[in-house]
């Protein structure tokens, strides 16, 4: 039923709605509870923070229309009500890659740093037993 109710989203919005706030979104993820009676809907807006907010506002805005159009679509004896979620993928996935590159230049800095590193005292800072018996 969530596979069903993306597509028939993901269709009328490429389709367009007649909203001028509404920008390019795409429909990640559909979560229907086990009665069949709401659906969360994830989706992402390709864009900056103010063209998500007024996608967000254009989509809260024909709810009921993208609601009846579900309802006309599929064969369930109840149209599960919608509520869309803005979907933080794409920011979660480049706040990871940042973390990557950050360890990686870390990684290699230490890799530098440590083939012209020189010990503080001896190099080997145990006393061997001959050393301990004065034989050594």
């Amino acid at each position: 039923m969530a596979d069903l109710i993306r597509q028939i989203l993901a269709g009328r919005l490429q389709r367009g709605l007649r909203d001028p706030r509404m920008g390019f979104v795409t429909i990640t993820d559909v979560q229907v509870t086990g009665d069949l009676q709401h659906a969360s809907v994830f989706y992402t807006v390709l864009g900056d923070d103010q063209e998500r907010l007024d996608s967000q506002r254009a989509l809260k805005a024909a709810t009921g229309m993208l609601r009846t159009e579900v309802g006309k679509n599929i064969t369930a004896r109840l149209t599960p009500s919608l509520e869309f979620i803005l979907d933080g993928i794409p920011e979660n996935a480049s706040a990871i890659t940042d973390l990557l590159r950050e360890a990686s230049d870390r990684d290699a800095e230490t890799e530098r740093q440590a083939k012209t590193a020189e010990y503080a005292g001896d190099a080997d800072p145990y006393k061997s037993p001959a050393e301990e018996d004065g034989r050594g």
